[in-house]
Formats: structure tokens, sequence, C-alpha cells
């Protein structure tokens, strides 16, 4: 059996947690990891992190013109 296995049941047993207080804490440890992504998320929208200064500018260079379509060639059924 690998070692971590061992040290989590080890844990378990000598705690006496049960199984489902467990669930209450992975539940409590996924919801600071969460606020903390949203966190990270806000505060990087709100610096500016997402802002592009250089697209709009070059953006003329790389459109393509349209190519007019023939109308007189039509397909035959």
């Amino acid at each position: 059996m690998p070692h971590c296995m061992r040290f989590a049941i080890n844990i378990v047993l000598t705690t006496k947690l049960l199984p489902l207080s467990v669930l209450f804490i992975l539940l409590g440890v996924s919801l600071l990891v969460a606020a903390g992504f949203l966190i990270a998320f806000l505060w990087s929208t709100s610096s500016g992190q997402y802002d592009d200064d250089y697209t709009p500018s070059v953006r003329m260079l790389f459109d393509n013109e349209l190519k007019p379509t023939n109308q007189s060639k039509k397909e035959k059924i």
C-alpha cells in the first residue's frame, strides 16, 4: 500500500472522522479555491489585464476585401 494511502487511513482512524465529514471538509476547501479564482478574475478584469490596445489599430491591415460573385454562372440541375 502506498505511503500516502497509509497516512490518510491513519488520520481517519486516529481522528475518528466519518466519511461524510471529509466531504464537508472538501466542500469547504473547494469553495475557498473557487473564491480565490473569482477574486483573481475580478482583479485582473478591473486592472485592465484583458484590455487590447494593439489589435484595433492593426485590424484594418488584415481585413480582406470581399470578392464579387459571378451571378451569370448558374449550376444546371
